[in-house]
């Protein structure tokens, strides 16, 4: 069962690798060495993230939506910094093949899953459900952001499809405990409300 396991894992690396290498022979141009480090940096530590949801949550309108980025991005953090990356404990292809001359500053943390692709994925999931004509360009801007990772050589394509698949979940799950915070909330309001009236 290991050495099958061992198998699939070296596998799958070959693949990853195979994709990474496609990307640097096909795609490689001054124009991306110029703008993929620019759009990485949108996801850079989730920080533009974390100000948006802060911003949704002080308005009325999306106050509920600015409570499941908010929730869905500690999620994010609880699952892929502390514990998948640790636990899976990947090492990076810009570890592994040191020849490359990268254009961002190399990551100290595990590889798998990409936290830039988490965060935003489950940020995008969120808004989409709440306002298409935001969430479209922000699952674009995700998908843009993932690709950028594996052009900068910091992710291997597995790792920005487990950010994707680990942020819509975590963007789902989110989603629902906001719901249900903001459903006791009011209900405790309404109790108080109630017994003052009395």
């Amino acid at each position: 069962f290991m050495t099958g396991g061992q198998d699939l894992i070296e596998f799958i690396t070959k693949i990853d690798f195979a994709v990474l290498e496609f990307i640097r022979n096909t795609l490689n141009s001054s124009f991306m060495d110029y703008i993929m480090p620019i759009i990485t940096d949108f996801g850079s530590g989730g920080l533009l993230w974390i100000a948006a949801g802060v911003i949704m949550l002080c308005t009325e309108k999306y106050r509920r939506c600015g409570a499941s980025v908010l929730i869905g991005l500690l999620l994010c953090l609880v699952l892929g910094n502390i514990i998948l990356k640790p636990l899976i404990g990947r090492m990076r292809p810009c570890w592994i093949n040191d020849s490359i001359d990268m254009l961002v500053r190399i990551p100290r943390d595990y590889s798998f899953p990409s936290g830039h692709t988490l965060a935003v994925f489950t940020t995008a999931f969120i808004i989409f459900g709440y306002s298409k004509k935001i969430g479209i360009p922000l699952i674009v801007l995700a998908c843009l952001i993932g690709f950028s990772r594996m052009y900068l050589y910091v992710h291997y394509p597995t790792d920005v499809l487990g950010g994707m698949i680990v942020g819509c979940a975590a963007g789902y799950f989110g989603n629902r405990l906001a719901a249900h915070l903001i459903r006791s909330w009011r209900q405790k309001m309404k109790k108080t409300e109630d017994r003052k009236n009395r």
